[in-house]
């Protein structure tokens, strides 16, 4: 019996370089027959953090998808969970045949965790950190100010 490309011979797949499919023009949040715009980068993952932090216990991908209100696919809830798995931004422990996450921060330490990452991709951090400040309301400054004073109050 004849090898099968991609399958059993160890080729790339060819169906994977064909076009994606197009985008369709109706069905649920479309109207009259128009495209649906896209979401903002990282709204789905926002929405899916917020549901494991208002979770006092792990959760599984269909526990997840039960708790937004948008009607997501649970396929799609979990690829977003994985992506979130592997950014490190989320844990995962064993749950039957798949896994339940949970968030490795709360909302404060990711926004410092992604405030970090932006920094580090910058090499005159001197001229960041000053725009930074300089962009600071002044409540927020005197904060800023007392933190690095040492008093957290």
């Amino acid at each position: 019996m004849p090898e099968v490309q991609g399958i059993s011979s160890g080729d790339p797949d060819p169906r994977a370089a064909a076009a994606p499919s197009p985008r369709p023009l109706s069905g649920p949040g479309t109207e009259h027959g128009a495209v649906p715009e896209r979401r903002p980068a990282g709204e789905l993952e926002s929405t899916v953090l917020a549901a494991l932090w208002a979770a006092d216990t792990p959760l599984t991908p269909g526990q997840v998808q039960g708790s937004l209100g948008a009607p997501l696919a649970r396929t799609t809830v979990t690829t977003i969970l994985t992506r979130l798995y592997e950014k490190g931004t989320v844990s995962r422990t064993r749950s039957g045949r798949g896994f339940a996450y949970t968030p490795t921060e709360d909302a404060p330490g990711l926004t410092a965790r992604r405030m970090h990452s932006e920094l580090q991709k910058e090499e005159d951090r001197s001229t960041v950190l000053a725009r930074f400040v300089s962009q600071l309301t002044d409540e927020d400054e005197q904060l800023l100010r007392r933190l690095l004073d040492g008093d957290a109050r």
